[in-house]
C-alpha cells in the first residue's frame, strides 16, 4: 500500500513523467523541473497496456529493465531519484501529485498512435483537476508537424523529405545536464525495478550483455567510439555486415538515453565544414540515417494505421500466404540460405541485426516467401533491443512494397548477389553460421553448389534451401502484377 507523503508548503514540486527518455543530458522536461521548482519527482509509470496492441517485447523489456537501473542510480547521484509506478498513468500521476503537493506535470512528448491518445486523455484530465501539464519535443529532430511540404501537405518519399528537413534552420543548442535534480522529503514510495517483472524467466538474451550496455553512459561511450573512428568510413562500412561500420546507437536513440540532437550536433562538431548546409557534409550517409527516424515517426504519425495495414491500399487484399514451416525456419535461421541464417542468428543472440541484413531477410519472407509482412514485424517487434514502432513497420512495409517508396515493386534482394557484394569472404556467414565454416569461399553463398557438399558432414547438420529463390521471385513477380491489375481494376 502507498502512503501519503507529508507535503512541504514551503517548497513547490514539479513531477517529471519520465516515459522512453532516460537521460539527464538534454532533457526538456527534466531541465524545465528543475529549473522551475525547488524539487523535482523524476516518475515512471510502467504501464504497457496502454500501448496495446503493440506492447514492448521481451528483448524490449531487457533493454528497459537495465536502462531503469542505470538511470535510477544516476539520479540518485544527483541527489534525487527515481520513483517506479505500475498502472494506470492517469491514476499514478494524479496519486503522486497528492502525496508530494504538486501542481505541474512535465514530460517529453511521443508520437505513436496509441501513447497520443492517452497522453491526450491525461493532459485534458489533470487540467480539469487543477494540475498544468508542459509537454516537450525530445525524441526525435524535428516533430512529424515541422516537416511538411509548402502548401501543408505530407511527405510519403524520402527523398523531398530530408531535402526539406535539411533545409530548415539546425538544431538549438544542447540544455546542460543539471548539477543537481532535489528531490522532495520523505520521497514517494516507489516499486524496485525487480517488482515489474520485465526479465523473461527463460533468460533466452543471456547473452545481450556481452554486446550492449543500456544506460545514457552506454551510450555516450557508444557515440564517442562511433564518432572517433566509424562516422569517417560509414559511407562505405555500414554496408559491411562483418564490419563494426556503423553507431549501434538505435536502442540508445529508442529508450532516450541520448538525444537525436546530441548526435546530431556531436557529429557535425567533429566535420570542419560544421557551417555548411548538412547535405554537403562528408559525414551527410550517417546524418542522413537520422533524419529517416524522423521519416518513420513523420509517417506514424500521419498515417496512425501503418503499423497494422498497408500505406498502399493495392495491398489491402492482397494474397498472402500462410507458410507456418517457412515462417518458423525463418525465425530459427535454419532456412538453408546461409546469409539470412546469419542474419537472424545474430538477432536471436544479440537482439540486434544489421540493416544490410534486416532488409535481406525481410525481402526473402515477404516476397520470397510471401509471408504476410506483419508476421516478420512481429518477430522482430518482439526480439530487436532497439523495436521501434515507427522505424520496424516503415522498414518492413518499405521491404515488402506497400509503403513509403516510389518504385518499390521489382526490388526483391537476392541473398547471393549481396552476400558477394557486402560478405565477400563470407566472415559474416562464417561467425553466426558455425556449420559452414570448412566451406570454402567461392561456394559460401550457395553451400550446396560446392562439389563436396554431399560427401562431407555439412550436409548433415545445415539444411538444404526450404525455397527455390528463382522460382520464388518470380512467384512473387507474377503476384504483383496480379494484385495491381486487380486493383487498377477496381478502380
Amino acid at each position: 500500500m502507498l502512503h501519503a507523503v507529508k507535503k512541504n508548503t514551503n517548497m513547490t514540486v514539479n513531477v517529471v513523467w519520465l516515459r522512453r527518455d532516460f537521460r539527464l543530458c538534454d532533457n526538456p522536461a527534466i531541465r524545465h523541473a528543475v529549473d522551475h521548482s525547488d524539487q523535482v519527482v523524476l516518475l515512471y509509470i510502467h504501464a504497457p497496456h496502454e500501448e496495446h496492441p503493440w506492447q514492448p517485447g521481451a528483448a524490449s523489456n531487457w533493454w528497459l529493465h537495465h536502462s531503469l537501473s542505470a538511470f535510477g542510480r544516476q539520479v540518485r547521484e544527483k541527489q534525487g531519484d527515481l520513483i517506479i509506478r505500475q498502472g494506470d498513468s492517469l491514476k499514478s500521476l494524479i496519486e503522486v501529485c497528492m502525496e508530494t503537493g504538486s501542481k505541474t506535470v512535465c514530460w517529453n512528448r511521443l508520437y505513436e498512435p496509441a501513447i497520443v491518445k492517452r497522453d491526450r486523455k491525461v493532459k485534458e484530465e489533470l487540467e480539469k483537476l487543477g494540475i498544468r501539464t508542459v509537454d516537450f519535443a525530445g525524441a526525435l529532430l524535428r516533430e512529424p508537424e515541422k516537416v511538411l511540404k509548402e502548401d501543408g501537405g505530407i511527405y510519403r518519399v524520402y527523398t523531398p523529405f530530408s531535402k526539406r528537413h535539411a533545409s530548415l534552420a539546425p538544431p538549438e543548442p544542447l540544455l546542460d545536464e543539471p548539477a543537481c535534480v532535489p528531490a522532495p522529503s520523505p520521497q514517494p514510495q516507489s516499486l524496485r525495478v525487480e517488482e515489474l517483472g520485465l526479465l523473461d524467466s527463460i533468460q533466452w538474451y543471456s547473452q545481450f550483455r556481452e554486446d550492449w550496455q543500456p544506460g545514457e553512459k552506454g551510450a555516450q561511450q557508444r557515440l564517442q567510439l562511433f564518432s572517433g573512428h566509424a562516422v569517417h568510413s560509414y559511407g562505405h562500412d555500414r554496408d559491411m555486415p562483418n564490419h563494426e561500420g556503423v553507431s549501434r546507437l538505435s536502442p540508445h536513440l529508442h529508450f532516450g538515453e541520448v538525444s537525436p540532437r546530441q548526435v546530431w550536433l556531436h557529429i557535425r562538431s567533429s566535420d570542419n565544414r560544421m557551417h555548411d548546409p548538412p547535405d554537403e557534409s562528408p559525414f551527410w550517409p550517417y546524418l542522413r540515417q537520422l533524419i529517416w527516424r524522423d521519416f518513420a515517426h513523420h509517417l506514424l504519425r500521419h498515417h496512425p494505421g501503418m503499423s497494422d495495414s498497408p500505406l498502399d491500399p493495392m495491398y489491402g487484399a492482397f494474397a498472402w500466404d500462410d507458410d507456418q514451416e517457412l515462417l518458423e525456419r525463418w525465425q530459427a535461421g535454419q532456412t538453408g540460405i546461409p546469409l539470412v541464417d546469419a542474419g537472424m542468428r545474430q538477432l536471436w543472440q544479440t537482439g540486434w541485426m544489421h540493416n544490410r541484413l534486416r532488409m535481406i531477410v525481410a525481402s526473402l519472407l515477404s516476397k520470397n516467401g510471401l509471408v504476410h509482412w506483419l508476421e516478420g514485424a512481429r518477430w522482430f517487434w518482439d526480439t530487436l533491443v532497439d523495436a521501434d514502432l515507427a522505424n520496424n513497420s516503415m522498414g518492413w512495409q518499405w521491404v515488402a512494397g506497400c509503403g513509403p517508396d516510389a518504385a518499390p515493386y521489382f526490388r526483391i534482394f537476392s541473398p547471393k548477389s549481396q552476400g558477394q557484394r557486402f560478405d565477400p569472404d563470407g566472415d559474416y556467414i562464417r561467425r553466426w553460421v558455425p556449420e559452414l565454416s570448412a566451406v570454402p569461399t567461392r561456394y559460401i553463398h550457395e553451400p550446396w553448389t560446392w562439389p563436396d557438399w554431399n560427401s562431407s558432414s555439412i550436409n548433415r547438420n545445415y539444411p538444404l534451401p526450404v525455397i527455390d529463390l528463382k522460382q520464388t521471385r518470380h512467384r512473387a513477380l507474377e503476384r504483383y502484377q496480379e494484385a495491381k491489375q486487380a486493383w487498377m481494376k477496381s478502380r
